[in-house]
């Protein structure tokens, strides 16, 4: 593809974090091409391109399973063309599609370490503004005048702290500084757009680093107000550490990690502390956790917009609690064929952790399911040995 381009007499070059990843020595997740090609020549020159894009003009062009990102070189903002750039009164870039040089090109980059340029021309990297020296020095640092620059896309508070938890770098200090301040400017970012960069926050495999992060410069209660609204105590930052853990654990052994059980574990707070205040007001308990989950669900859904594939599988992990507390004998092999029975399990064990649910019961599932044949039957029949004349425990609000 940089071939073809410099064929046909255009500029072309690897950049971003294809090539910061290279030099970490870790293996790039995507490859992103620069070019003085516009996105109508880019589509000329490739039959299998899609142009896609209002706020940025963009080629995607596919190979395969990959899809290659290609953009045309922009302009320094002090352009004014009102045809081809607008911006919202809070400062955020709604469109800009101004196309200009390279050298105009890396200074509309977000960070340093993302504004490298490999020549394929003469196989030279290009560093126009110290980024080579941040990567080696571990530094995140944002290109411009920071407010300036998160005003203009506030996603890049959120990259920031990514790029420092995921990397392991510090923070430079003029980039972190604003920080804090402007958080509220995520709330002009697009819902279904939050949605990807959660998952890129908590899905790299250092999901505890980046939870304190957000924590610290106070993005959390952005992102997730409702978890920090109803933490009455230190149970329920607990729990979300320890979900960010076991996403940790989950990725470095090579297992899959579901969109679901993350959203399930942050709105977990306020859906109990919904629920509780229902049940006070003598509403039934199914009753009163069926409204505490549309409630919580539909709140979130006006600040990220969760698909509902991933919505449909928070009520499922929710609603096996129950069944998970409650054992019952007939449901026991039901249970662990449902599709969001690992996922709930896992949940469980959290819950069982913090101690919000009787630690003895997560140990009764694990054994459960460790055990052969005839244990299951020995473990079954345990549960269902009740003596009569006795009563069950009267079953509190936050049993489920």
């Amino acid at each position: 593809m940089l071939y073809r381009l410099n064929q046909h007499k255009y500029s072309a070059y690897l950049v971003g974090g294809c090539l910061r990843d290279i030099l970490l020595k870790q293996k790039p997740k995507d490859f992103d091409i620069a070019t003085n090609a516009s996105p109508e020549n880019i589509k000329k020159l490739f039959r299998n391109c899609l142009l896609i894009g209002r706020r940025f003009r963009l080629a995607h062009i596919r190979f395969g399973r990959e899809i290659i990102e290609v953009s045309t070189f922009r302009a320094q903002s002090k352009k004014k063309s009102f045809k081809h750039r607008k911006i919202a009164t809070h400062g955020m870039l709604l469109r800009d599609n101004v196309y200009g040089t390279i050298e105009e090109d890396v200074w509309r980059r977000d960070f340093t370490m993302n504004a490298l340029y490999y020549n394929i021309a003469d196989f030279s990297l290009v560093d126009y503004c110290g980024g080579l020296a941040d990567i080696q020095n571990k530094i995140v640092r944002i290109i411009g005048e920071p407010r300036l620059r998160y005003q203009e896309d506030p996603v890049r508070l959120l990259r920031a702290i990514r790029f420092a938890g995921k990397l392991d770098f510090e923070l430079d200090p003029a980039t972190a500084e604003p920080i804090q301040e402007l958080a509220p400017l995520l709330r002009h970012v697009p819902p279904a757009r939050l949605f990807e960069e959660v998952l890129k926050l908590f899905h790299h495999g250092q999901a505890l680093k980046t939870y304190q992060l957000l924590q610290q410069y106070q993005l959390l209660n952005e992102l997730f107000p409702q978890a920090k609204q109803n933490s009455l105590d230190d149970t329920n930052d607990k729990i979300l550490e320890l979900a960010c853990e076991n996403t940790d654990k989950r990725i470095q052994q090579g297992k899959t990690v579901s969109p679901a059980f993350l959203f399930a574990v942050f709105l977990w707070p306020s859906v109990q502390n919904k629920a509780e205040q229902l049940i006070a007001q003598h509403t039934r308990t199914f009753i009163a956790y069926q409204h505490a989950v549309s409630d919580a669900l539909s709140k979130q859904q006006k600040l990220i917009t969760i698909p509902r594939r991933y919505s449909t599988a928070i009520r499922e992990i929710w609603d096996l609690q129950h069944r998970l507390l409650q054992r019952r004998p007939y449901m026991l092999y039901r249970l662990i064929n449902h599709p969001r029975f690992r996922a709930a399990y896992d949940f469980l064990l959290l819950r069982a952790e913090i101690k919000e649910i009787d630690p003895s019961i997560a140990s009764w599932w694990t054994h459960f399911l460790e055990a052969d044949d005839e244990t299951k039957k020995q473990l079954t029949q345990a549960i269902t040995q009740t003596p009569r004349g006795t009563k069950r425990p009267k079953k509190r609000g936050r049993t489920i």
